[in-house]
């Protein structure tokens, strides 16, 4: 037992882009500073669980529930 919340599985909504680049961009709103990026998605998807376990040794995630997106348009 001394492995206190260790076998505990949390999933985080995790939000997916592409820059101008053509890399594949990844944040996790309920922890903030928790981003990376990578040219596939199967890196990225590595990379971001990495990147929410190393977030989770130093802060707590913040409560927030994903609804969806919205396009907005916009004049210019």
């Amino acid at each position: 037992m001394g492995r206190k919340g260790r076998d505990m599985v949390k999933e985080f909504d995790v939000v997916v882009q592409r820059d101008e680049d053509g890399y594949y961009v990844a944040y996790v709103p309920a922890l903030r500073g928790c981003h990376t990026e990578a040219k596939s998605l199967d890196v990225l998807m590595r990379r971001i669980k990495e990147a929410i376990e190393l977030c989770l040794e130093v802060e707590d995630p913040v409560a927030c529930e994903f609804v969806g997106v919205q396009r907005v348009a916009v004049q210019t």
